[in-house]
């Protein structure tokens, strides 16, 4: 009877998730949320339609629907990483991959902007990536080989 409430608040806590809420690095959530899909190395796979960040990504990151895409890729959407983690794990990517692509005015991601930025509905992804893609070809930025049409 001593230690009731305090099982039972040990058990609320657990069934509630708060007891398991764990700060991760940017590297840890990429390699948890990320690496399965682009690769531990950021490479990506272009015959299953996974872009390669190395030398690319940063492209992304100079238009305003550059920074929407990248917001709204299937990766992101159900990562189910709060707006300060995205922010984080989006500015490594960039710093780890994006290389000559990277603009020297790169503008970090905050957790305000991806709030903002997930907002947008792009709709067709593959589409809105071709879209993006194709804006950034004409300015002569680099983008990664991507299959579908």
């Amino acid at each position: 009877m001593k230690y009731r409430n305090l099982i039972v608040g040990m058990l609320f806590l657990l069934a509630s998730g708060e007891a398991l809420a764990v700060k991760y690095s940017p590297e840890t959530n990429y390699a948890l949320r990320c690496s399965g899909c682009h690769g531990p190395a950021g490479i990506g796979t272009e015959k299953g339609g996974i872009p390669n960040f190395q030398d690319f990504v940063g492209s992304f990151s100079t238009l305003e629907s550059g920074r929407k895409y990248l917001m709204n890729v299937p990766g992101v959407v159900g990562s189910n990483l709060s707006n300060s983690e995205i922010s984080e794990v989006m500015n490594y990517v960039m710093k780890k991959w994006g290389g000559e692509s990277l603009p020297k005015t790169y503008q970090p991601f905050t957790e305000e902007e991806v709030n903002k930025l997930k907002q947008y509905d792009v709709g067709d992804v593959v589409a809105y990536r071709r879209k993006v893609a194709k804006e950034l070809k004409e300015q002569g930025l680099p983008v990664a080989p991507y299959p579908w049409p």
